[in-house]
């Protein structure tokens, strides 16, 4: 027989072989009555870590009312803050300040445990538990400000994508609620954060409320100068009856212009930003091989007289 017919039956027998071997895997696996009683636990106990999770967070909530005391308007302000980390529950302010009092009170007992053998004096002893609460309570903030620069700059770097899909839609027929809904089912996976923005305007507009609202309300979500100034633009098109294909692609271009304006001011600071690794990083190195031989035969040469 001829060895390449051998070999390819070889190969359709492994790979029959291993089909079979996989399905009757998957089979035993989903048939088997320990692996089903398993999961019924196991969704039993997902139930239960679900409720235990909501009563945790209520009772953070519960502290944060108490801690605000009334504060509307600092409340209002973090709720802002906290949309636009894209932690959009009804009461993720108060757990955020519930987080932060509970924060603020295990700060205080580790730096008691931590300062208290250190004998620093009722003085130290007290200017340390301050700065440990200080600590606690900032925490948090920290973190919300790295959770929205982070969030932002996704936002932003998916923008020309849905700009460019949205032109697409809007230009093949679609109207606008259409083309927000394709673009927001096709950035799903690649850009989901601004999927999410898009899916929520498209939520707004099907629960009654109109589009121009619907897109006023985004900016504040995002807090992004592009698309606070894409959805003015798009709410002028829809109060006066123009073009919405022509609107976007017009915007699409000067976005464009300004990206690449923006590209070519961080390449004229590029030479200011290198000099602190060329001075202290690579110069030294430079001189340590070009001027260290002759160094060390120098010091050879003193040596000897």
């Amino acid at each position: 027989m001829n060895p390449l017919i051998t070999l390819i039956i070889g190969m359709l027998a492994l790979a029959s072989f291993v089909l079979v071997w996989a399905i009757g895997g998957l089979w035993a696996e989903v048939s088997d009555p320990a692996r089903q009683r398993l999961s019924r636990l196991m969704s039993a106990q997902q139930t239960v870590m679900r409720a235990t999770r909501g009563k945790t967070l209520e009772r953070l909530a519960s502290a944060g009312r108490f801690m605000l005391a009334g504060s509307g308007t600092e409340l209002q302000q973090v709720s802002q803050r906290l949309t636009m980390a894209g932690l959009h529950q009804n009461q993720a302010a108060l757990i955020f300040f519930g987080v932060k009092l509970l924060l603020a009170l295990l700060a205080t007992l580790l730096g008691w445990l931590f300062f208290w053998p250190l004998d620093l004096g009722f003085a130290g002893l007290l200017t340390a538990m301050i700065a440990s609460v200080f600590f606690g309570l900032m925490l948090p903030n920290i973190w919300l400000n790295r959770k929205i620069k982070h969030r932002q700059k996704q936002l932003r770097d998916a923008f020309p994508d849905a700009l460019d899909l949205l032109v697409i839609c809007v230009e093949a027929g679609l109207g606008l609620t259409a083309a927000i809904e394709r673009v927001a089912k096709e950035l799903k996976f690649s850009h989901p954060e601004l999927a999410e923005e898009l899916a929520l305007v498209n939520v707004e507009i099907r629960a009654g409320m109109d589009r121009e609202t619907a897109l006023k309300n985004l900016a504040p979500r995002t807090g992004l100068t592009e698309i606070r100034g894409l959805t003015s633009l798009l709410v002028q098109t829809l109060q006066f009856g123009t073009s919405i294909a022509e609107t976007l692609r017009v915007y699409s271009a000067e976005f464009r212009e300004a990206r690449m304006q923006r590209a070519q001011e961080r390449a004229a600071t590029l030479g200011t930003r290198l000099i602190f690794p060329l001075i202290f990083c690579e110069f030294p190195a430079f001189f340590a091989v070009a001027v260290g031989p002759a160094v060390l035969r120098i010091t050879e040469a003193l040596q000897q007289l």
